[in-house]
C-alpha cells in the first residue's frame, strides 16, 4: 500500500478505505430496512433498531476483513455481526436484517456509493486542470513553438495549438464519465437469484424505496452478471489516464533541460533530488505517466472479469472488486498530480524561440518547397531544395540565407517569386498566428464545454 498511496491521494485512499466500504455496506442495509418499514412490511421499531447499529465505528473492521477472507465475501461476517448486535437489543428486529437481499446486492451497491464519491473527486481535479490549460492558453497568445513529430523538430506551431491537443481529450473524458456514471451507478437489488422472490409482490416498491433512500437511479432489473455498463465506466477511467499520460509525457519532454520550454510548479520543494540540488524533476508528469502505464492492465482485467458464470460469478466478481479500487486510486492520483503541476506551470517563451532558431530554418522546408514549386515548377524546385538542404547540413548557413543567395545568383528565378513572399515564409510569428486562426474557435468551444460541465451560464 505504500507505493500505491504514493501514486494516489490521501483523499481517495480514505474514501476507498476498509472503513469507508463497510460504512457504505451499512448504508445499504439501513436503507433496505428503512424502505421496507416505510411500506409497512416490517415494524418501524425494527428498522430503527437495525439502522442505529449500522455504524462502522461500532465494529472491529480488521476482524471483519479477516473473516471475509475465509468466508469468501465481506458481507457474510458483516451481516452476522450486525444480526448478533441487533439481537442483543431487539431479537425480533434481528430477523429482518438483510431481508430480501443477497451479499452481491450489498457489496455492489456499496461500491456504487463509493464510486459516486470517487468520481466527484476526480471530476473536481479534472475540471481544475482544464481551467488551468485554458488560462495558460489565454496568457500566451500567438507564442511560436516547435511541433515535433517522431521525436524530431518538424514545423512551427503555436503554444495554443499544443494546449488544444491536451485539453480536448480531457474535456471529452469529463463529459463521457458523467454519461457512463449515469448509466452505471445504479442500485443493485435482486436477491439470491436475481428474482427478489422473497419480497413477492412488494419487490418493485422496495426497490424504489431503497433507491430513493440512497439517492441512486433504479435499474430496470438486477445487474449481478450484467457488467457491461460498469466496465464501460471503468474503461473511460482508463481512457482518461491515457490522455493524462499524453499530457504528462509532453510535459516531461518539454521540461528537459535540453529543451527548457516548460517547468512544473516548484512550490514546496517539488521535484528535488537527494543528491543533485540543481535538479527540478517533473513529479506531476511522473505520476501521470505511472497511471498511464498501470491503467491499461486494470481495464483489461475488468474486461476479463465480464465472464461471470450463471447468476453469480465465481472469481470474476471478486477480482473485479480489487481492480476497481485500484483503478480509482490510479486515476485520481494522476489527475490530481497533473492539476497541481499545471496550476503553476512555468513557460519559457524565449527558449521556445531559441529552439526554433537552432533548427537553421529547416522547420520551414515544407513551406519553402511549396513556394518554389508554385513559382518555378516541380523539377526546378526539387533540384533547388536538394542544393539548399545539402548546404545547411554542410554548415554553410541557415536555410533562409542560402535560399536568398540562390535567388540572388539566378535573377530569372527570383523574378518568378512574388516580392516579399520569401521573407514572409520565414516569419515565425506569422506562422504561429496562422496556426491559431484554426485553433481559436476550438478553444472558444472548449471554454463553453467547460462552463457547461460546471453548470455555468
Amino acid at each position: 500500500m505504500l507505493f500505491e498511496g504514493f501514486l494516489s491521494t490521501s483523499a481517495m485512499a480514505d474514501l476507498l478505505s476498509d472503513e469507508a466500504l463497510i460504512q457504505a455496506m451499512f448504508d445499504f442495509e439501513a436503507a433496505l430496512v428503512r424502505g421496507q418499514a416505510d411500506l409497512g412490511l416490517i415494524p418501524e421499531s425494527s428498522a430503527q433498531s437495525i439502522g442505529s447499529l449500522c455504524r462502522v465505528e461500532l465494529y472491529d473492521v480488521r476482524a471483519l476483513v479477516a473473516a471475509g477472507g475465509s468466508a469468501g465475501s465481506l458481507a457474510i461476517p458483516l451481516l452476522k455481526r450486525l444480526r448478533e448486535n441487533v439481537a442483543l437489543f431487539d431479537p425480533v428486529a434481528a430477523g429482518y436484517v438483510h431481508r430480501g437481499a443477497t451479499s452481491q446486492d450489498v457489496i455492489d451497491t456499496a461500491l456504487v456509493l463509493q464510486t459516486r464519491r470517487a468520481l466527484a473527486l476526480i471530476e473536481a481535479d479534472l475540471l481544475a486542470l482544464c481551467q488551468s490549460l485554458l488560462e495558460l492558453a489565454d496568457q500566451y497568445r500567438e507564442q511560436p513553438m516547435l511541433a515535433r513529430t517522431m521525436m524530431q523538430p518538424a514545423v512551427v506551431m503555436s503554444w495554443r495549438c499544443k494546449v488544444l491537443q491536451w485539453l480536448q481529450p480531457l474535456l471529452r473524458s469529463a463529459q463521457e464519465l458523467r454519461r457512463q456514471a449515469d448509466a452505471a451507478l445504479r442500485l443493485q437489488l435482486g436477491g439470491a437469484g436475481g428474482t427478489l422472490a422473497t419480497l413477492g409482490v412488494h419487490a418493485d416498491a422496495v426497490c424504489h424505496q431503497v433507491a430513493a433512500q440512497l439517492r441512486l437511479p433504479l435499474n430496470p432489473g438486477p445487474w449481478h452478471v450484467q457488467r457491461d455498463r460498469w466496465v464501460r465506466l471503468g474503461a473511460e477511467l482508463g481512457v482518461l489516464c491515457g490522455s493524462l499520460g499524453k499530457l504528462a509525457a509532453d510535459l516531461a519532454l518539454l521540461s528537459q533541460a535540453e529543451l527548457g520550454e516548460l517547468g512544473e510548479n516548484p512550490a514546496g520543494g517539488r521535484g528535488g533530488s537527494s543528491a543533485m540540488p540543481h535538479k527540478r524533476n517533473p513529479i506531476g508528469a511522473m505520476i501521470g505517466l505511472a497511471a498511464a502505464r498501470r491503467a491499461p492492465q486494470r481495464v483489461a482485467a475488468l474486461l476479463a472479469c465480464m465472464v461471470q458464470e450463471q447468476e453469480r460469478a465465481l472469481g470474476s466478481w471478486q477480482a473485479e472488486q480489487a481492480e476497481w479500487s485500484g483503478l480509482l486510486l490510479t486515476c485520481h492520483g494522476s489527475v490530481h498530480a497533473m492539476a497541481e503541476a499545471l496550476a503553476g506551470l512555468q513557460l519559457n517563451p524565449a527558449r521556445m524561440l531559441e529552439n526554433i532558431d537552432r533548427q537553421q530554418d529547416l522547420v520551414f522546408t515544407e513551406s519553402l518547397q511549396q513556394l518554389l514549386t508554385q513559382s518555378l515548377g516541380q523539377p526546378v524546385a526539387e533540384q533547388g531544395m536538394a542544393e539548399l538542404l545539402a548546404g545547411v547540413r554542410a554548415g554553410q548557413g541557415p536555410l533562409r540565407l542560402l535560399a536568398q543567395q540562390l535567388l540572388s545568383r539566378q535573377p530569372d528565378l527570383a523574378a518568378r517569386i512574388a516580392p516579399g513572399a520569401m521573407e514572409a515564409l520565414f516569419d515565425v510569428h506569422a506562422t504561429a498566428r496562422a496556426a491559431e486562426a484554426r485553433v481559436n474557435p476550438l478553444l472558444a468551444q472548449a471554454r463553453v464545454d467547460l462552463q457547461a460541465l460546471r453548470g455555468e451560464e
